[in-house]
């Protein structure tokens, strides 16, 4: 944490606010399972194609199980130990444990009445039909009948649970039917029988696309499995396991040794939730929850099959029209026109290599719309066999089966360079994988660090050293994203490419961190956790409230995966209290609380759900651009630079304080601008972005009648294509998109070529890169100059059907009657005149500014404060 003493760091306090006030922070579990319910709305939404549906369905299911391994089971771990500690909304290990519970079950609910009330018709209405096995006719149940016996009776295995029989093992995840069975002696038997993985679940009764499930065809054929015995009944039933199995690693002897623990003893945890069918008999619901040793409140009485990710198969159907269109990723159009990669004895054949054209400029790579293995796995596939390349080091967290990033790696080796590569065997759910490949890696001869002692190794880096005609050069990979070519065909993740020697410097420094006996404190540029990152961030949280306290417009845009950290989002409120206008971006959890009255009426969050899972980190910081470039601030002041990061860190505790990781700078005008087209776009998403409410709800955005649809992911695929076909490589979106936004792209006077075109424009803007209108707008000044406060002088400027009111027109106020309290009141009736509502998405209140120009608020509060200062 910055120090009190530091005079740029001065924490703004707010009178009457009390921010350790457990209100103002939403809980961590309970806005992951909201962000769950948003991946099941895709589900849910008739406007997506019937088999995107259906995915949906399966990944809701796969995330549900996730959550409740990891976090349910973290927390029943700790009641169990007699854990009373409140978090920051206040809450004890059981109150979140109930509280979960009781929100988990009519999700799951909802879940199943998804497919069986939508799902399954619709699907039936398209030919594809999933039948009860009463539905099959004489001639099918006959074929089934074969099949059970040839095919599926082999697999199984009967485990009875009776005097000679104890009760048996039953695996994470599995899919089970319980069998309630009466012999001669009139004694109830329960028998399990595991629902085999290796056979297929939805099974092919007719072509092209008529199914029954596996567990029906073995249901009705019970007779030969189990002969001479009455079946009474039977229940379907499914079991999820704590993945929360944790050893102390300081006294560990051997880590690998302790990770085959680990993975060992997850098999036998302890049972933290069961599904079962809904009718199941008491007999089976009560041996189950006997033995398992489970509350009521651990038990879900469910209809449908219950677990859903094997419906995902249904997407392999050649049924392009129930889908969304095909995705190919796209080549890179800085990297296209290199020649082929293969090499001779003098380096590539032909033209220049990757390593030249990231020396003309930093490349931003950017998928699943750019192709990995034309980037990622280019850049270190080359590196393995350049003969100049003399050092490869690479970071891996997770990392595909059939990796050919480590297959370079090992390229690298037998090719004489020297090989570093940190692998995270604490990678959860990746363990097995990761140990095999420290294996492979070691039996070639690399050197392979396998994590600091206490922390986590999340960074998404790589390193090339180079010799060249000027010297040793160093290339650098700072990505948001693993080294894993499949998730990167679904996840939407940055990466950037650079020879700046400060970052490249800074990453000679990490990798020797994971090699050496401590990580170390000193970096140039690059911002690393748990050492130099949260330092860094506050820092720059309160500068933009400095910047607000003193009269500048300011700023914050972040996009992460996750914002938890109590102590960041105390920094947001205090920046939002001094009058910083802030967008947050985040996936799923999010403890901060938007649109309270007082505390964070400048706070909006966001969250996007589409067919890629957003994964990239990005920062952005306006650090007095506006002011800088204002007439007004005639008197010199730090700031006018605004600030771009990208990297592997989510603003948690877990990614600050217990994990290595890396967040870049990106100081090249070309990529600033991609990066800001992209904040720009999620901004103005409304087919795909939801908005949070104040008590952490969300609400979906939908297009205006008559505006066109806004989506995020469609527009950056058609962007991706149209540039892979554009001979020039510069970054020129293909399309005017009219966004309200006040994000800059450089400093005043930086990349003075470039144009609002290059980065999307407001239509009829007539505004250059650097926010100045050329147009010379009476609204801006007589001169045109005048860019104080004014966002007319920015991009956030509502352009359609906006007037150019000012004092006393007729279109200023009145409100709807709606106000954030009475002094916002008193505000805007003392100045009515000086405000109006524009015809803005983004904006409900313009401010006229006394020389002329406009400030646009989201809230009436912040209205109200800014008529305060400009004229109170």
């Amino acid at each position: 944490m910055p120090s009190e003493d530091d005079p740029d760091l001065h924490r703004y306090d707010p009178r009457d606010v009390d921010l350790s006030d457990t209100d103002l922070y939403l809980n961590r579990e309970l806005s992951e399972l909201a962000f769950q319910r948003r991946v099941l709305h895709e589900a849910l939404d008739d406007r997506n194609p019937l088999l995107e549906r259906v995915r949906f369905l399966a990944i809701f299911t796969r995330n549900i199980d996730e959550f409740v391994m990891k976090r349910i089971g973290g927390l029943r771990q700790q009641i169990q130990a007699g854990v009373t500690e409140t978090t920051a909304d206040g809450r004890t290990p059981r109150e979140q444990w109930e509280e979960i519970h009781a929100e988990l079950e009519p999700m799951l609910e909802r879940q199943a009445e998804c497919y069986d009330e939508a799902l399954r018709p619709a699907l039936a209405e398209a030919d594809i039909e999933i039948l009860e096995y009463d539905a099959l006719t004489s001639v099918e149940r006959r074929e089934m009948r074969e099949y059970f016996e040839e095919s599926v009776l082999p697999t199984l295995t009967p485990l009875a649970f009776d005097p000679a029989h104890p009760f048996p093992f039953i695996s994470n995840r599995s899919l089970s039917l319980a069998v309630l069975t009466r012999t001669a002696g009139d004694e109830l038997t329960f028998t399990r029988i595991k629902i085999p993985p290796n056979r297929p679940r939805l099974v092919l009764v007719e072509e092209p696309s008529r199914f029954v499930l596996v567990e029906e065809i073995i249901k009705h054929n019970l007779d030969l499995l189990l002969p001479n015995v009455d079946i009474v009944d039977t229940a379907l039933f499914r079991l999820t396991r704590n993945a929360e199995v944790r050893r102390n690693e300081e006294v560990a002897e051997d880590l690998i040794e302790m990770i085959e623990e680990v993975l060992e003893q997850r098999r036998f945890a302890s049972v933290v939730r069961m599904e079962i069918e809904s009718d199941a008999h008491p007999h089976i619901r009560e041996t189950l929850q006997t033995e398992l040793d489970l509350d009521e409140r651990e038990i879900y009485e469910l209809d449908g099959p219950l677990d859903y990710r094997k419906f995902i198969s249904l997407t392999e159907l050649d049924r392009s029209e129930l889908q969304l269109p095909s995705w190919t990723p796209q080549p890179h159009p800085r990297l296209r026109s290199l020649d082929s990669p293969r090499l001779d004895d003098d380096g590539p054949e032909g033209g220049k290599t990757i390593f030249e054209a990231i020396r003309e400029d930093d490349i931003l790579l950017h998928h699943p719309y750019h192709d990995f293995g034309d980037t990622v796995q280019r850049f270190l596939g080359e590196a393995a066999n350049d003969p100049d390349v003399l050092a490869v080091k690479a970071a891996i967290y997770r990392t595909a089966s059939d990796s050919q990033v480590i297959q370079s790696l090992i390229e690298a080796a037998e090719n004489g360079k020297q090989v570093a590569v940190m692998v995270e065997l604490k990678a959860r759910f990746d363990e097995q994988n990761n140990l095999e490949w420290v294996h492979r890696l070691e039996e070639n001869g690399i050197h392979v660090a396998y994590g600091t002692i206490g922390l986590k190794t999340h960074t998404k880096t790589a390193l090339v050293v180079r010799e060249e005609a000027g010297g040793v050069n160093l290339y650098s990979h700072v990505g948001t994203g693993n080294y894993h070519s499949e998730t990167a065909k679904g996840y939407v993740d940055l990466g950037l490419l650079t020879a700046d020697r400060d970052v490249g410097q800074d990453l000679v420094t990490l990798f020797n961190s994971f090699t050496g006996p401590e990580l170390d404190e000193q970096f140039r540029k690059l911002l690393v956790a748990p050492v130099t990152m949260r330092r860094e961030l506050t820092r720059s949280i309160r500068r933009e409230a400095a910047h607000a306290r003193a009269g500048r417009p300011a700023r914050i845009v972040v996009k992460v995966n996750g914002l938890e950290d109590p102590a960041l989002v105390e920094e947001l409120y205090r920046a939002s209290m001094a009058g910083v206008d802030i967008d947050l971006v985040v996936r799923d959890i999010c403890r901060i609380r938007p649109g309270l009255d007082g505390v964070s009426e400048n706070v909006s969050v966001h969250s996007i759900v589409g067919r890629f899972l957003e994964h990239s980190r990005i920062f952005y910081f306006e650090n007095g651009t506006r002011a800088a470039r204002s007439p007004e601030f005639d008197t010199p002041q730090d700031g006018g630079h605004p600030e771009y990061y990208l990297g592997s860190a989510d603003w948690m505790t877990r990614n600050l304080d217990h994990r290595v990781e890396a967040v870049t700078p990106v100081e090249d005008p070309d990529v600033r601008r991609m990066l800001k087209f992209n904040l720009d776009l999620l901004l103005a998403d409304n087919r795909k972005r939801w908005v949070m409410n104040a008590d952490g709800s969300y609400e979906q955005r939908h297009p205006p009648d008559g505006e066109p649809v806004i989506e995020t992911q469609a527009v950056l695929m058609e962007e991706a294509r149209n540039a892979a076909r554009n001979e020039d490589p510069r970054f020129t979106p293909s399309v005017d998109y009219d966004f309200d936004s006040d994000i800059f792209v450089g400093a005043v006077g930086e990349n003075p070529d470039a144009t609002d075109e290059s980065i999307g424009t407001i239509e009829g803007s007539g505004r250059d890169d650097e926010g100045v209108d050329t147009a010379g707008e009476a609204a801006d000044g007589v001169d045109g100059t005048n860019a104080v406060e004014a966002d007319v002088a920015t991009e956030d400027r509502p352009v359609a059907g906006e007037s150019d009111v000012g004092p006393n027109d007729a279109e200023s106020g009145p409100r709807d009657g709606e106000t954030d309290g009475q002094s916002s009141v008193d505000a805007l009736d003392r100045f009515d005149g000086y405000w109006y509502r524009p015809e803005s998405d983004a904006y409900e209140y313009a401010v006229r500014t006394p020389d002329g120009g406009r400030r646009y608020l989201k809230t009436e509060s912040g209205a109200a404060a800014a008529l305060e200062r400009l004229y109170g």
